[in-house]
């Protein structure tokens, strides 16, 4: 008998919209939809995919209690062996639900959950630990990958098969250590480890240690009220219709806009491309994600010296951080050029 498999999309990938569709309840479909048809094409006659839920990003994220509850109702009511969420690529707010839910469900029901996204989304962090996350591309161009590794890692949850590694299996490390069988012991192993560096080969350390940079933080401003503060965001806060056609995602450019004469960023003169959040309620009132009316307030209050006239934007939203680095320093370069006394960066 095929095992049952319960499969869970945000609202684009379930095929109902798009940002516009991103508020709609969590919805119930018989069988499959959307890449749950490739995925289902995969696991064969092995299992099947009986039940879909589909829900908007916003509504999961405003109402996660409600949707959470009711997947583990209709899972154990129907008595589903394996759920299967995503791939989510590089969309925060996906990944964000894939993993709470697929969290939820296996600590709730005790059955396997797998889901995919790109490491770089910040729902890995969160969840690597709980939940079989497939490493996937930044972007819905690599669904197919995507869907072949999470079918092959779901028959083996389903039949209970061995997990290898993550280097093997192609799913996210969980920093997890297991102890391990090898034909050499470690000071042989680690010996010729040290060879091969030597000789410029390449090697692989059995330990990986995750790396931190370490950014000493400037010096204190002494005294505000004669301080030239600048704007730099990566919330991709642009004038209307983007001029400089900064990417909503895995942007490659940044630009800079003037401040002149503006005391507040009126609706319809300034618009979001960040790929990442919820551009709603920044498009009604811009200022929400750069604060260009506080910053006047203050200045009129001689909180601070004065704003800067210009403000640098670019999207953080998928950057690889190599990129980042790089544009970081550009702006940087401009920042110091303008010779102002600090910078805020909002969050967005």
């Amino acid at each position: 008998m095929a095992k049952r498999v319960a499969y869970y999309l945000n609202q684009f990938f379930g095929g109902i919209g798009g940002e516009e569709a991103a508020d709609i309840p969590l919805q119930l479909q018989e069988g499959v939809v959307g890449p749950g048809i490739a995925l289902q094409r995969k696991l064969g006659g092995e299992a099947q995919i009986t039940v879909s839920f589909v829900c908007g990003d916003n509504y999961f994220n405003q109402h996660s209690e409600v949707v959470i509850s009711e997947i583990c109702r209709v899972l154990k009511e129907r008595q589903i062996d394996l759920l299967v969420a995503g791939p989510a690529f590089n969309a925060g707010r996906y990944g964000v639900a894939c993993g709470a839910i697929c969290s939820r469900v296996h600590k709730e029901l005790r059955i396997p959950v797998i889901s995919g996204m790109y490491p770089g989304n910040p729902a890995v962090d969160m969840y690597k630990k709980d939940v079989l996350i497939v490493a996937t591309k930044a972007s819905a161009a690599g669904m197919r990958d995507a869907v072949d590794c999470m079918a092959r890692l779901s028959k083996k949850l389903l039949s209970g098969g061995e997990i290898l590694s993550a280097s093997e299996e192609g799913y996210v490390a969980r920093g997890i250590r297991l102890n391990q069988l090898a034909k050499r012991p470690a000071a042989a192993r680690a010996v010729a480890m040290l060879h091969r560096k030597l000789r410029g080969e390449p090697f692989e350390s059995e330990v990986r240690v995750q790396q931190y940079d370490h950014v000493p933080p400037a010096r204190p401003i002494e005294d505000l009220s004669k301080a030239r503060i600048a704007l730099v965001t990566e919330a991709g806060i642009v004038p209307f219709g983007n001029p400089d056609r900064i990417k909503h995602a895995n942007a490659d450019n940044w630009a800079s806009y003037s401040l002149q004469g503006i005391m507040d960023l009126e609706c319809g003169k300034y618009e979001v491309v960040h790929g990442g959040f919820d551009a709603k309620f920044a498009n009604e009132d811009p200022d929400r994600v750069l604060p260009v009316d506080a910053l006047r307030y203050f200045e009129q209050a001689g909180y601070i010296g004065a704003l800067h006239d210009t403000y640098w934007v670019t999207v953080g939203n998928g950057m690889p951080v190599e990129r980042s680095q790089e544009i970081g320093a550009q702006i940087a370069q401009e920042v110091l050029a303008a010779n102002v006394d600090g910078v805020l960066i909002p969050s967005s």
